[in-house]
């Protein structure tokens, strides 16, 4: 499992030209679901993203507060493109990310799981789509987890 994780000022995620779900303040999450997945990766990645020390006060730009101290909002967004290998030729490979119903299945949870272990309001792109993503980063600031 990797997650792309921006902290963003806004974010939103459009399909045919429609928004999906969108967020204020907070992490637009990209996240990829490999082979290698397993519950516990993702229990680590969850509490992660919430204790995460990526926000500061109202008086400094610095690392004190995480994303439940400012009630900040998530928009998580699937993105198998994540796991693509590129060392050989000009073509990606994606054959170490998982096949959609076991991906979807496993995605649903973490959001699942997210939305359980916290209040923040939490939005989602539609897991398989073309989409659209649009955000203003705060920083910029982006962190690449991986477990």
């Amino acid at each position: 499992m990797k997650v792309i994780l921006q902290r963003v000022k806004s974010a939103n995620v459009k399909v045919n030209s429609q928004v999906v779900g969108s967020c204020s303040r907070g992490y637009c999450l990209l996240v990829g679901i490999s082979h290698e997945y397993n519950e516990n990766k993702m229990d680590w990645m969850i509490n992660k993203i919430l204790s995460l020390k990526c926000f500061g006060d109202e008086n400094s730009w610095g690392f004190t507060k995480n994303i439940q101290d400012i009630k900040g909002e998530l928009l998580i967004i699937s993105q198998f493109t994540l796991h693509a290998r590129v060392n050989n030729g000009s073509k990606p490979d994606f054959s170490k990310s998982m096949k959609f119903d076991e991906a979807k299945e496993i995605f649903d949870t973490f959001v699942k799981k997210l939305k359980n272990k916290s209040n923040l309001k939490i939005e989602t792109g539609k897991f398989g789509a073309q989409m659209e993503v649009e955000l203003i980063n705060e920083g910029p600031f982006t962190l690449i987890l991986e477990k």
